[in-house]
């Protein structure tokens, strides 16, 4: 889990305006903002990682039985349409939503052995892409990177 020590007030903002953001779309699209949606979306925004539907299921079943993988399934399906969330898949085959956020674009590093997914951003690797394009008249509208090996404990 990522460390947000000494910005919790700023966090707790961020995720309320993300879920006041959901509560709009679902009423834009004609669904109800229920209470186990608030709490799906607060565990997910708070995660702030790439998580599983499967994953994320057991932390909030743990503290709230009454969601059901379904629900948990579904919201961060609606999560994804809503533009707060992007769906994953990575070589393992399994689909992790990751938060979206205001935050400039990263790539990722994915361990083969371990899984561990660690995100990194490089400006000169940025500006190469952009070269690269501008080469073959080529307009880049979005692009995922992902380097798969081994991690540093794995190695």
């Amino acid at each position: 889990m990522k460390k947000t020590a000494g910005r919790e007030p700023a966090v707790s903002k961020k995720i309320s305006e993300k879920k006041e953001q959901i509560r709009l779309h679902l009423k834009q699209k004609g669904f109800k903002a229920t209470r186990q949606r608030d709490i799906i979306a607060g565990e997910f925004l708070r995660s702030g990682e790439h998580v599983t539907a499967e994953d994320l299921y057991k932390n909030i079943s743990r503290k709230h039985d009454d969601i059901g993988f379904t629900t948990v399934y579904r919201t961060l399906k609606l999560l994804s349409r809503s533009g707060l969330a992007t769906e994953r898949v990575f070589a393992d085959q399994l689909t992790r939503y990751e938060p979206i956020s205001s935050e400039s674009h990263h790539d990722h590093l994915i361990c083969l052995k371990c899984g561990a997914i660690t995100e990194f951003e490089n400006l000169k690797m940025e500006r190469l892409q952009e070269k690269i394009a501008d080469e073959f008249g080529f307009h880049i509208v979005t692009h995922k990177m992902e380097f798969y090996g081994y991690c540093r404990a794995c190695r």
